[in-house]
């Protein structure tokens, strides 16, 4: 099994999961963060460090956000997402929209 980065992320892109990730399995792309899941050792370090609670183990996944398994699989791979491995500030908006539901229509692919 993975772990899943999911919509909690978008507009936010808070990066203290990346500090602690021992394998560098997390992508960066505009607005949001994703695993890639041949790479993540489901070691769920990254879990308790996420300030927006985005982060699951795969089987763990609420039933709202299963469509993430597979965005995190594919933007994974997805050209101009690109490994990232320090952590970075948070996006400018990230604490307006920290606690906002339905941002999938503003991932930015």
């Amino acid at each position: 099994m993975t772990h899943v980065v999911t919509e909690s992320c978008i507009e936010c892109k808070y990066t203290d999961c990346v500090d602690v990730c021992p394998v560098d399995c997390f992508r960066e792309g505009p607005n949001m963060l994703v695993i890639d899941p041949d790479e993540c050792i489901d070691c769920a370090v990254c879990i308790p460090e996420c300030p927006v609670n985005a982060i699951f183990a795969e089987e763990d996944t609420p039933p709202d956000q299963i469509a993430f398994i597979k965005i995190n699989a594919d933007l994974s791979r997805a050209a101009g997402w690109t490994s990232i491995t320090k952590r970075k500030p948070a996006l400018p908006q990230a604490d307006e929209w920290k606690d906002k539901t339905g941002k999938l229509d503003k991932l930015v692919r």
